[in-house]
């Protein structure tokens, strides 16, 4: 759609243009007016009209003095003239501006619509021509990116062959002897906080505002071209071109520059990044070496120092392969997550990363390892358990992980633990609905594990949430079968317990208390002496005394 002004003194003159102009079919959707040269500039400034009519004959500012103020301001400006006279001062100024069309007053319909067709007519064609020009930009400028994206991913793949794709060699300059390559390495760590936070949960926006950061960031003899690795989440590589030098001084650019980047990222948008810095070589077929020692470098970075702040690994590093096996403590986890537990279930995964904490060191490479074995042991027993595929992920990596809504996010310890606590939070909920839809539903399961469980902290919570059932009606089936609420019952079991553990006078009273779940001795005696009417000691010494006599 395009925009006419009409400038005339003559307001008559300006409402029959209005009328008679077939604006619509013209694809005229607005429609301006100035009452003199003068005004009708500003309005050309304020509002860019396609076209503009004009009257030679004005105040102010007439027709000629304004076409010669438009042929220098808007040279590509398209204008039509009208006027009551038959001039050749006005004709004269009209041809030397290149006008579309000269009306002569008054105007009438059929005119009035050939010239601004006429006009219409020649913008759709320069519209046409300028979206073409600007298509053809497009493609090439999108193109050749992602053509040196293929190339680089290529050479860092190792099936990059050079001889018989040596046409492509100047697209990444690698045809001048003189150029060194090398590769820089970023891992956004709070990827997903700061995609949902600052980029509305767009990743591909996060990856161009990151790519743009390391392209300001480099300049003069040290260019690099970035991209994010479609293999790899949350990883950006960067390959570093230096137009000559020593190794040792474009090690020195490449650290320099790794470090403004990242910088830049954290002040910018908050990203905490792993970086890591690979060597430079002439030879383009080494950047596959340089890119494996940058990821080394990251995976060697010692995760229990990191405090959510960017970093840089160290050249030549490689991370230790110390996995820290969680398949002894499956079985427990197992068995709290198949009675529904999720309190004990998350016990059991946090005494794993306390022991983790613990050590010496734990790098991010060890933290990339053992999650992906967690995540296929929790996959493989859900899978026993009747959990569907479909609620699985198909492996561990993040990608995976992310498609069922699992937020991977660590930029240090505390954050890679409450990933695992999420996992078994993840898993529990999974295992309990395929339980639940596959096990009818027996009020004996409840009693067997109070029988079975008693020393825990056993909430009404967990069975509702197992069994899919109201607090209500769960309690009025259990007191129904048994004769005891279900808080009475396992205080039952334990009194009963209590008992029998204080018959044995190797065990001190403190030890019974811990036995039973209690955590504090006082607590145990004042249960023990409010259920018999007297304390555990007491009830020790009468028992003692019946022995004797």
């Amino acid at each position: 759609m395009y925009k006419v002004l009409i400038i005339d003194d003559e307001e008559p003159l300006r409402e029959a243009i209005r009328i008679l102009g077939d604006w619509e079919g013209l694809e005229v959707d607005e429609v301006l007016e100035a009452t003199d040269g003068k005004s009708g500039l500003a309005m050309l400034e304020r509002h860019k009209p396609d076209l503009v009519m004009v009257d030679m004959k004005m105040p102010e500012l007439n027709g000629v003095e304004f076409l010669k103020i438009v042929e220098h301001d808007y040279p590509e400006l398209l204008t039509i003239v009208i006027s009551g006279y038959n001039d050749f001062e006005f004709t004269r100024q009209a041809i030397h501006s290149k006008v579309l069309d000269y009306l002569l007053k008054p105007i009438n319909r059929h005119d009035l619509n050939q010239a601004l067709r006429k006009g219409i007519d020649l913008l759709n064609a320069k519209r046409q021509l300028q979206t073409e020009s600007i298509t053809r930009n497009i493609a090439f400028n999108m193109s050749l990116p992602k053509l040196k994206e293929k190339i680089y991913l290529s050479v860092i793949e190792r099936s990059f062959k050079q001889h018989s794709n040596r046409a492509f060699l100047p697209l990444i300059g690698a045809d001048d002897p003189l150029n060194r390559f090398g590769a820089l390495v970023l891992r956004i760590m709070n990827m997903e906080a700061v995609r949902d936070s600052r980029f509305n949960s767009d990743t591909e926006l996060l990856y161009f505002a990151v790519a743009n950061v390391v392209s300001d960031v480099a300049g003069g003899d040290m260019l690099c071209f970035s991209f994010a690795n479609p293999k790899q989440e949350r990883e950006i590589i960067a390959v570093y071109t230096a137009g000559g030098g020593y190794p040792e001084e474009v090690a020195f650019r490449a650290e320099k520059m790794m470090r403004k980047i990242i910088n830049t990222l954290s002040e910018l948008f908050g990203v905490q990044s792993a970086g890591g810095i690979g060597p430079s070589s002439q030879n383009i077929m080494e950047l596959a070496d340089s890119y494996e020692a940058a990821v080394a470098s990251i995976l060697a970075i010692d995760l229990l120092k990191l405090k959510g702040m960017a970093v840089i690994g160290d050249k030549g590093k490689t991370a230790a392969k110390d996995i820290y096996s969680f398949t002894s403590r499956m079985p427990l986890l197992r068995g709290a997550l198949e009675a529904g537990n999720l309190h004990h279930a998350k016990s059991v995964m946090g005494d794993f990363a306390k022991k983790i904490k613990a050590a010496d060191a734990f790098s991010i490479g060890a933290a990339d390892r053992t999650l992906r074995e967690i995540v296929v042991l929790l996959s493989d027993m859900a899978s026993g358990l009747g959990v569907p595929g479909d609620a699985l992920p198909r492996s561990g990596d993040e990608r995976a992980l992310r498609a069922l809504g699992l937020r991977t996010d660590f930029a240090g310890f505390d954050e890679y633990e409450e990933v695992l606590l999420r996992l078994t939070e993840y898993y529990h909920e999974q295992i309990r609905r395929s339980l639940a839809a596959n096990r009818p539903f027996q009020v004996d399961d409840i009693k067997e594990y109070i029988d079975n469980h008693y020393f825990e902290d056993i909430k009404i919570s967990m069975f509702t949430e197992k069994y899919f059932l109201s607090r209500e009606y769960l309690m009025k089936l259990f007191k129904q079968q048994y004769g005891y609420g279900i808080h009475e019952y396992v205080q039952k079991v334990r009194m009963d317990k209590a008992k029998e553990l204080l018959d044995d006078p190797s065990l001190k009273i403190q030890e019974i208390s811990e036995m039973l779940g209690y955590k504090d001795k006082n607590y145990f005696s004042k249960a023990f002496r409010n259920y018999y009417g007297l304390s555990p000691s007491e009830y020790r010494s009468k028992e003692e005394e019946g022995v004797k006599k």
